[in-house]
């Protein structure tokens, strides 16, 4: 039976903590896995950014303005976990609480802003930061590594709102993992140069079935399928039995 709410979801990644749960591959090279644990870690480090420094709960929008990354995976399931709502770029809704963004230049005048640096290794966002803003680069690893309080779900509460649709918490996990796929299938997932509903669709759909993801950038995607053998390669090196490419 497939998980039935983001919680759900994150708990059933601890039945074997050890096994990579996302594997990201960046256009420069950068190779990142997150273990269920490492992946459970990063949620519940950022739930509690959310919850005790920016008030995230039921009725608190999130924009999410990122490219796909293993990071912007976090952020959706760390607004979700916090019962909040997340806001795809060219949702119709109003101007949000909180916006996530590697580009906080171009939101200088959000009511909270919180700006992500999408390297693996930095420790801090390599640029300037308007008045206010968090760096999340920093800010996440000082929270713990247990969930702290966090407001109640409410399952009418909106919990999505992308282009065209809007979804409660209480259908969430279903209407993201409603798509065909295996049981404990390791799945190649090419990420969007923005933030898509596909790209969190197609990664938690790979997560609510046990299986793991092998998610890569499409600039080195749109590389991989001009080079079969490195392609092949990728493949066989990441056991990947489920792909989108070639």
């Amino acid at each position: 039976m497939l998980p039935t709410t983001i919680a759900s979801l994150l708990a059933s990644l601890q039945q074997e903590p050890g096994r990579p749960r996302i594997t990201w591959y960046g256009g420069d090279g950068e190779r990142v896995e997150l273990s269920g644990a490492v992946l459970d870690n990063w949620v519940t480090k950022t739930t509690n950014l959310l919850v005790e420094e920016l008030d995230a709960g039921p009725g608190t929008v999130v924009l999410l303005d990122l490219p796909g990354h293993w990071r912007t995976v976090v952020w959706a399931l760390s607004v979700w976990r916090a019962g909040a709502c997340v806001a795809l770029p060219g949702a119709s809704t109003d101007a949000p609480d909180v916006v996530v963004t590697h580009d906080p230049a171009t939101h200088a005048d959000a009511r909270a802003l919180v700006a992500v640096p999408l390297p693996a290794l930095a420790r801090r966002f390599d640029g300037a930061l308007p008045g206010g803003a968090v760096d999340a680069g920093s800010a996440v690893m000082t929270y713990g590594d247990v969930l702290g309080w966090a407001p109640a779900t409410d399952p009418s509460a909106a919990a999505l709102v992308a282009p065209e649709l809007a979804v409660p918490h209480a259908r969430l996990v279903e209407t993201l993992t409603d798509r065909p796929g295996s049981a404990r299938a390791r799945t190649l997932v090419v990420a969007s140069d923005t933030v898509a509903l596909d790209d969190l669709a197609a990664v938690l759909a790979v997560l609510a079935r046990d299986g793991s993801a092998v998610l890569v950038d499409r600039a080195l995607a749109g590389e991989l399928e001009q080079d079969r053998p490195r392609l092949d390669r990728l493949l066989s090196a990441e056991q990947v039995t489920g792909s989108a490419l070639g």
